[in-house]
């Protein structure tokens, strides 16, 4: 089972990245699915293939990432669904700025009246609205946002009894951000992780003018992330981690289905395989 698992998650990182390389809409990011909650305050608000999740504190929450421009109502019908309204939502803080996670930002920034947090390596592209850095594929656009507060590496965000710390997690954009948080589920602590994307994803890892640290960051992030333990991982493309079908097994009566400590290990481990493979082909053609 685990051998057949561990597969199936390489097949889902590669996907990822040709996906991601391509900029090209997935159908599933557009798909409607209900929103449910995950473990503790943590709730899926997101689209079947794109993440967004909501973390609250009462009546009050965080949201993370905002999926695509034509998407963002959805997020907002899901967040009404659970019973908030979108003045709760306080704080949106950001993955990392690419059309696929960020587009649907500026209108619920708008909706709520919520303030925009993000890693000052980012900044320049949200507020521009167009991914940083040079790609083998066309640059991804999408509305441009004010970021309202600029964080530090390192710096925790706190709304009422949630906190969450952002490590910077670079290569993907400069500004690749990773979340983590801790949650009480059925009497126990989970330490929670939001990892940011580790994938080239047509990133040009040589000559790269608006991005020369490129190669060198991903490694310090392949380091930082692999570092890092996590009983519940939820990252920004669901299938990665197979967010819905996992909500859908712990339904089914399987209690710890989102409890799964191998699997950031697992995830750093087949990126920083296809990283080096991409790395090779790319020199090669040098």
């Amino acid at each position: 089972m685990r051998k057949m698992m561990r597969r199936a998650l390489a097949t889902v990182v590669a996907t990822v990245c040709l996906a991601s390389a391509a900029m090209a809409d997935n159908a599933e990011w557009s798909q409607p699915t209900k929103p449910f909650r995950v473990v503790g305050n943590i709730y899926y608000v997101g689209t079947k293939g794109l993440a967004a999740y909501l973390i609250t504190s009462g009546k009050q929450a965080i949201l993370l990432d905002g999926t695509l421009k034509s998407t963002a109502s959805l997020v907002e019908d899901n967040i009404a669904a659970l019973g908030f309204k979108r003045s709760d939502i306080k704080i949106i803080v950001t993955s990392h700025a690419h059309y696929d996670h960020v587009a649907g930002v500026a209108q619920i920034k708008r909706d709520s009246g919520a303030k925009l947090y993000a890693i000052a390596a980012d900044r320049w592209a949200l507020k521009n609205g167009l991914h940083d850095g040079e790609t083998t594929y066309k640059r991804g656009t999408f509305p441009a946002v004010k970021v309202d507060h600029v964080l530090d590496d390192g710096e925790v965000v706190t709304l009422g009894d949630v906190s969450m710390k952002a490590t910077l997690t670079p290569g993907h954009t400069p500004g690749c951000t990773t979340w983590s948080t801790s949650v009480s589920e059925a009497g126990r602590a989970l330490k929670v992780v939001f990892p940011c994307s580790v994938t080239v994803a047509g990133n040009k890892l040589f000559g790269n003018k608006r991005y020369p640290g490129i190669v060198a960051d991903f490694e310090t992030s392949f380091d930082r992330l692999g570092g890092m333990t996590a009983d519940v991982v939820l990252p920004a493309h669901p299938d990665i981690a197979d967010i819905i079908g996992r909500a859908a097994r712990r339904d089914a009566g399987e209690e710890d289905a989102f409890v799964d400590p191998a699997l950031l290990g697992q995830i750093v481990e087949k990126s920083r395989a296809a990283f080096k493979k991409e790395l090779a082909r790319q020199k090669a053609k040098k």
